[in-house]
């Protein structure tokens, strides 16, 4: 059976701004460690397949920073979407030309930009979900086991339905749900079968065409579409006339949240998926008073803040709970209660039309 994966890599991380910038996302940066995230991501699957297995769905603009970054990766594997149209679209595209290199192959599918410090127990947890996938018609996700009542993912709920698998717990799924308040959260985590949901998945590529086919026919019918197209056109020429009449739609949506086989398994393997400024404190060691400061920094009576300096100096004296980035174009002053608001500073970036600085 051939393994594949496909990495999501369109993404801006607009919450990660000003250092996250349109030409320059998250994906790409040196958040931890000495390469960019999306090169981490690729490192952890080459410990489970070839790298000509690996393919990444991204826009035009990112095409040749993956070509940079990831060089010994095979041109026809960074699949171009024209435009952003959720991940269902992104998942049935992928499929496609998936299915026409490695038929009978089974997908992986997970974004670019997330933290895992286990990546030896990441690997095991999916060589026991390509193993779950493989029965049946089975759809299988990772389920991060929450350590807090996070209001800003959503969750996955499972039964009492759970067999050990290699060591691991593998829980029939009940139901995907939104992103929770506070109150909702926390008494999630208190019944105990609640997990963060990673927005990792594993099937077998002709069982997710036949979901879609089933769930998503308007979708499925572009994709057939453009397989026949693809005999006599150029691949990117294809993708641009159709792709866009792709439906904006999740596939949480479109497919998880409508079938009754689909499994979780627990993970817990030091994940992050730095979705703000706010994941640096849990990623990072901290000082004496709780900050974390990166670069040229004088800091006086300051407590838990996060401060990052691209070079000139930053001082502060008697300030509490901020963020603090400093680009070179940019300076950032966010207390970090606003952490996840960020992206409100872009849309008025773009009403002034002060496009320059996003």
């Amino acid at each position: 059976m051939t393994v594949t994966a496909v990495i999501m890599a369109g993404g801006k991380g607009e919450r990660f701004w000003p250092k996250s910038r349109t030409n320059l996302p998250k994906q790409f940066l040196n958040i931890s460690g000495s390469k960019s995230m999306i090169q981490h991501t690729i490192d952890r699957l080459r410990k489970l397949i070839d790298i000509s297995q690996i393919f990444i769905v991204t826009n035009e603009l990112y095409a040749e920073l993956i070509h940079i970054q990831v060089p010994d990766l095979p041109l026809d594997n960074i699949i171009i979407e024209p435009i952003g149209r959720n991940t269902a679209p992104c998942v049935g595209l992928a499929s496609i030309i998936i299915e026409q290199k490695f038929p009978e192959s089974t997908m992986i599918v997970l974004p670019s930009d997330h933290i895992i410090e286990n990546e030896d127990g990441f690997v095991h947890i999916l060589k026991t979900a390509i193993e779950v996938s493989s029965e049946d018609n089975n759809l299988v996700t990772l389920g991060i086991e929450p350590s807090y009542p996070e209001t800003g993912y959503g969750y996955i709920e499972s039964t009492k339905e759970i067999r050990e698998l290699n060591s691991l717990e593998v829980h029939k799924v009940s139901k995907f749900v939104e992103k929770p308040n506070i109150g909702t959260a926390q008494s999630y985590i208190e019944q105990g079968n609640y997990f963060w949901n990673s927005g990792i998945f594993v099937w077998r590529n002709k069982v997710i065409q036949t979901y879609i086919k089933k769930l998503m026919p308007e979708m499925h019918q572009i994709l057939e579409d453009m397989k026949l197209s693809f005999l006599t056109e150029n691949r990117n020429e294809t993708i641009k006339k159709l792709f866009p009449l792709m439906p904006d739609q999740s596939i949480d949506y479109g497919i998880m949240e409508k079938v009754d086989n689909i499994y979780v398994i627990p993970c817990i393997f030091g994940w992050d998926d730095v979705g703000s400024w706010t994941a640096l404190e849990r990623i990072n060691s901290k000082d004496d008073n709780g900050n974390v400061i990166k670069g040229n920094i004088l800091n006086l009576d300051t407590k838990d803040c996060i401060i990052e300096s691209n070079g000139k100096l930053i001082a502060t004296l008697g300030v509490q709970d901020l963020i603090i980035v400093d680009t070179e174009d940019v300076i950032l002053i966010c207390s970090k209660d606003k952490a996840q608001e960020v992206k409100t500073l872009l849309k008025e970036l773009r009403t002034q039309k002060l496009e320059k600085y996003l």
